[in-house]
């Protein structure tokens, strides 16, 4: 059964992924232009774009994990999930700049200082722009195979740093950034008990290997 699911997935053609994550997008261009964002219209965009975002993180980072306890592969749609991730997370850093705070810089850089979800927002950004940036076979070429994999291992800070943004940022009880940073961090340490496992079969079948 996981044979063929894959093999139906392999089928899948990338750009449709593209397509598919550009829905969002759209249905938030058709709120803003026919009045649907509610009172608060600009707040709405930055937390529809940034959840969003969010979204395509934890999709990327759940792709491996994924395939180590269900045999299924979505790796040839990695990059792409984590390429909407950023496309994403551009405008939702843009809005707040242009649309929230006006492009006040001085204002900006003492809001991220006295307010820490804002700091952990762009902590999160910063660490995204190099790897959107390297998702790209030249840059796998140019940085080497070793250098580009512990480049993107900063996706793992970045992640819980934006769920701790929304949660953080959040003015009630509201459950669904604590379910995604939960999620998040559920997901970081399924990756390290499926390290640490295939570690040990390594160790193991060396030690038998020199007995």
């Amino acid at each position: 059964m996981i044979r063929s699911l894959n093999e139906a997935l392999r089928r899948i053609p990338v750009p449709l992924v593209w397509l598919a994550g550009a829905i969002p997008f759209a249905l938030l261009l058709w709120d803003t232009l026919t009045g649907g964002l509610g009172v608060e219209p600009i707040r709405e965009i930055e937390h529809r774009l940034g959840r969003t975002a969010l979204y395509f993180l934890v999709a990327s980072i759940g792709v491996t994990p994924l395939l180590r306890l269900t045999g299924i592969s979505l790796m040839r749609f990695r990059r792409a999930l984590g390429v909407l991730c950023f496309a994403y997370a551009v405008p939702h850093v843009l809005a707040w700049v242009v649309m929230d705070m006006g492009l006040l810089w001085g204002q900006m850089a003492r809001d991220i200082v006295k307010r820490p979800y804002l700091l952990f927002g762009m902590l999160s950004f910063v660490l995204l722009l190099p790897l959107a940036l390297s998702s790209n076979d030249w840059s796998i070429r140019s940085l080497g195979g070793k250098a580009w994999r512990n480049l993107h291992k900063a996706v793992y800070v970045a992640a819980p740093l934006a769920a701790l943004h929304w949660l953080w940022a959040v003015k009630v009880n509201e459950p669904a950034p604590l379910f995604w940073l939960v999620a998040i961090l559920s997901l970081l340490g399924l990756r390290l008990v499926v390290r640490r496992r295939l570690n040990l079969q390594t160790l193991f079948r060396g030690s038998k290997k020199q007995a």
